[in-house]
């Protein structure tokens, strides 16, 4: 499982990014907490990944902080909520704001 990318910032979009690992560029799909703090295209850039597999593919979410990671990784575990859905939940809410409307 990959838990962790460090490289470039080759592209950068609002709801994906490009990450350039020594000469492998990477497609991960972000929310937009994470999009607001990317540095700029061409700059060093230390995502934290989770690595989904399903039969039909692979995709990679990336996240500024772990705190993120966790939040999406415990929303994808409930019955119904796939990857895309929980990256619009964090693209909504902060993991604070989150935490609070579920309490």
């Amino acid at each position: 499982m990959i838990a962790f990318l460090n490289g470039i910032l080759a592209e950068k979009h609002p709801t994906s990014i490009v990450l350039d690992v020594h000469g492998v560029g990477y497609a991960v799909l972000i929310p937009l907490s994470t999009y607001d703090r990317l540095p700029a295209t061409g700059a060093a850039c230390i995502l934290q990944v989770h690595h989904h597999m399903r039969e039909d593919g692979q995709i990679l979410c990336g996240f500024a902080t772990v705190e993120e990671k966790r939040m999406f990784e415990l929303l994808i575990g409930i019955s119904g909520i796939g990857p895309k859905v929980a990256l619009g939940v964090l693209s909504g809410l902060s993991v604070a704001e989150l935490r609070a409307a579920i309490a």
